[in-house]
């Protein structure tokens, strides 16, 4: 797939208006992936799911429980407390895709995973190759002065920072400590003024999030039509060159845009059919901008680490390229495989460690695609692929994945 064709798909892509998780568009769109995919020989299921597709009101129903049972706890403690620290164990569940609790609560709608076995099931190992489909609403918080502030900051500030981490460290974790401590049946003014000030926080962070719920979608050329694009013309080169010891699949996973829970749903449904040492899952993600960066972590509250025997190769391959490390405060499809204990990588696009001032926004239009950038994560992805055919090949690549947490 040369350069124009890969346009051609992006635009075909953002030509479903209002893709997000769930929605008719994104049916639609999942249904001219699948038929691509045959188009190219390949064989398709598209795998149907249901999602809770608005994100943000997850988050805030998070917020709205820890506020009131902070508010219980003045009448009666131990309430109070525990409704609190379901809040904060619901929360971090919620967003390392483990398990969703208070989510539940909310509406479901259909999704959908494209996916298309390789072609070569008795092969040594087998690669995933993986970019979600949807796209995302925006809101006030994706302005562009966000990316500005954002290249502001060191790496470790900006991971530090992410949005849900400010929201959970220094918002709910704060009201179960203040909690705690009227169950001790301690108090006083101090007490008081420290739990307001947090309930304040809180509440703003909670209007931002129903800022994005009311918000429109986004075109989602960048984030993620352009990964899209990126993995099927990587499909079609190696199905045109096969790797020697390597099964190639394509996943194009749908609601990666609410927590990516379709590539969650595909690992629950999966698992027990993947072999953990011998997958490896390649995730792209907004590849038309700027650099190619390879993910050492990843993460809303808790980063968790990418497969390391991943990370060498990258490392290795970025030596002869313009490739950079980046440690990410935010989620991709291989976030639900790391946690499961599988060996992922995610590649991005970003400049100086900063993804496109566009992310999230009405101006992630086709035009706004850099070709250039998104032909130099096709051929960085292309010989990371190669890099895993010969690490199979030599016996060096069967090393079970080491998933730590790190902060």
């Amino acid at each position: 797939m040369d350069a124009a064709a890969r346009f051609e798909l992006i635009e075909d892509l953002c030509s479903f208006e209002a893709r997000g998780p769930g929605t008719d568009a994104e049916r639609r769109a999942a249904n001219r992936l699948a038929e691509r995919l045959r188009g190219m020989g390949r064989r398709v299921e598209v795998e149907p799911i249901y999602v809770h597709p608005e994100y943000s009101l997850a988050i805030g129903l998070h917020i709205a429980v820890a506020i009131a049972g902070s508010l219980l706890a003045l009448l009666f403690g131990p309430a109070g407390f525990a409704l609190v620290l379901f809040a904060a164990f619901s929360l971090y569940l919620d967003q390392s895709t483990r398990l969703y609790l208070l989510r539940r609560l909310l509406f479901r709608r259909a999704s959908q995973n494209v996916v298309s076995p390789g072609p070569s099931p008795g092969a040594p190992a087998r690669v995933v190759l993986c970019a979600h489909h949807d796209a995302a609403k925006g809101g006030f918080v994706f302005n562009p002065r966000s990316v500005r502030l954002a290249h502001r900051l060191s790496e470790r500030w900006r991971v530090l920072l992410g949005p849900i981490r400010l929201i959970f460290w220094t918002g709910v974790v704060p009201l179960l400590l203040i909690s705690a401590l009227r169950m001790a049946g301690l108090g006083g003014i101090g007490l008081s003024i420290a739990q307001l000030v947090v309930i304040a926080v809180l509440l703003v962070a909670l209007v931002l999030l129903i800022d994005i719920a009311l918000s429109a979608i986004v075109p989602g050329a960048c984030d993620n039509a352009s990964a899209v694009a990126a993995v099927l013309s990587v499909a079609e080169e190696l199905d045109a060159d096969p790797p020697a010891n390597l099964d190639v699949w394509v996943i194009l996973p749908g609601a990666e845009e609410c927590n990516a829970e379709g590539m969650a749903c595909y690992m629950r449904a999966h698992r027990k059919e993947i072999d953990r040492e011998r997958t490896f899952f390649v995730n792209l993600d907004s590849v038309s901008y700027g650099d190619v960066h390879y993910q050492l972590s990843e993460g809303a509250i808790v980063n968790q680490t990418m497969d390391r025997r991943l990370v060498e190769l990258c490392e290795a391959i970025a030596a002869e390229r313009a490739a950079h490390p980046i440690r990410h405060p935010f989620h991709t499809d291989a976030l639900p495989a790391v946690v499961r204990g599988f060996r992922a990588i995610s590649i991005v696009g970003a400049e100086d460690g900063v993804g496109p001032p566009y992310y999230h926004t009405p101006a992630d239009t086709p035009a706004m695609v850099d070709d250039e950038a998104l032909t130099r994560s096709v051929e960085f992805t292309l010989e990371l692929v190669r890099a895993i055919d010969r690490e199979v090949g030599d016996g060096s690549g069967a090393e079970p994945a080491r998933t730590t947490h790190r902060v």
